[in-house]
């Protein structure tokens, strides 16, 4: 069994930006990873995966709801995920959640190997 931690959520205004983590007990370098986040009422959403890559910063792909204003890093030192949250909207409002692995951007895919999640709320 894998343990995924996620923190560094919290409340900002719209336009404002938030970084959060996902500490891992496995190493980096042999897995993807992949954030996802589920919004109140609303079923989850994956949003951005890193691929194992020949670089250490790996291959990053996102959902088009985040791309350009979310940035997906690790530090495999640290054993620990990261996402960069820039220009944060209302509608970014949701439980974000890293993930084990990337198997594409159907959310049901990723039920098994993730955190417990970090509450994100974006209002003015």
């Amino acid at each position: 069994e894998v343990r995924l931690v996620e923190s560094g959520g919290g409340t900002v205004q719209p336009g404002g930006s938030l970084t959060l983590s996902c500490v891992v007990d496995f190493p980096l370098t042999t897995t993807d990873m992949s954030w996802l986040r589920q919004a109140p009422g609303k079923g989850p959403e994956w949003i951005s995966a890193i691929k194992l890559g020949e670089r250490s910063t790996g291959i990053s792909y996102y959902a088009p709801s985040v791309k350009g204003r979310f940035t997906i890093s690790r530090d495999i030192a640290k054993s620990t995920l990261y996402l960069q949250m820039d220009d944060l909207k209302p509608e970014d409002t949701a439980l974000y959640y890293c993930a084990k692995g990337y198997r594409g951007q159907d959310p049901t895919y990723y039920t098994v190997d993730r955190g417990q999640g970090t509450q994100v709320t974006v209002s003015a």
